[in-house]
């Protein structure tokens, strides 16, 4: 007997694949914009598990699953020229981080960080690379206050639908992950999921 939540994960996989090879054909001169495109493309998955149509755990094996499928070009040195980046494992990170959250926190909160990591930063990226493609400066090293912005104006309305408390409580939730998005010490996609995971016993 074929699982209920077989064809949803046909579903939501079919969108992050047709995103990772479908943004092959804008090239390696869009590989941010490319990177932030397939962020997007989780957001079915995540909406699906939310919903109850995926359970937690097959979440977290089909995450894990994206996650070795990215790290093996960068472990052999072939990396897909028009989203991954040489020496910057982001889009791992992502994946990895975002098989752990599920087994950990409940849907609600899941939810809101997996949309955060995924819609904020995704909006954060590409508003960040048409300024500095504008202004002539390497988008890949640089952050700016307008994709900072982007990002707590996305990850604001995600707080105010999923989680709980008061409304102060949430605008700090956007801040400090718009913060943590913004510092230079560590990857985002590492540092995002840990700050949020910590927001979580302490809201």
């Amino acid at each position: 007997m074929v699982p209920e939540w077989l064809p949803w994960v046909g579903i939501a996989a079919s969108f992050i694949l047709i995103a990772i090879y479908g943004t092959r054909r804008l090239g390696p001169e869009l590989a941010w914009v490319n990177r932030k495109i397939i962020h997007f493309s989780i957001v079915p998955a995540v909406l699906m598990f939310y919903y109850g149509l995926i359970p937690a755990w097959v979440f977290s094996m089909a995450a894990f699953a994206f996650g070795v499928f990215q790290v093996w070009p960068h472990v052999k040195r072939r990396e897909f020229s028009w989203y991954q980046i040489e020496h910057n494992y982001g889009e791992v990170f992502f994946a990895f981080s975002a098989s752990i959250i599920p087994l950990i926190f409940p849907p609600e909160y899941t939810t809101a960080l997996l949309l955060a990591m995924a819609i904020s930063d995704g909006v954060t990226g590409i508003i960040r690379h048409y300024y500095f493609r504008r202004h002539g400066f390497n988008v890949k090293l640089r952050k700016h206050w307008t994709g900072s912005l982007g990002y707590f104006l996305t990850a604001l309305p995600i707080a105010l639908w999923l989680l709980d408390g008061g409304i102060i409580g949430k605008v700090l939730w956007a801040a400090v992950l718009m913060l943590t998005e913004y510092q230079r010490w560590l990857d985002d996609n590492l540092a995002v999921p840990l700050v949020g995971s910590l927001l979580y016993f302490l809201y």
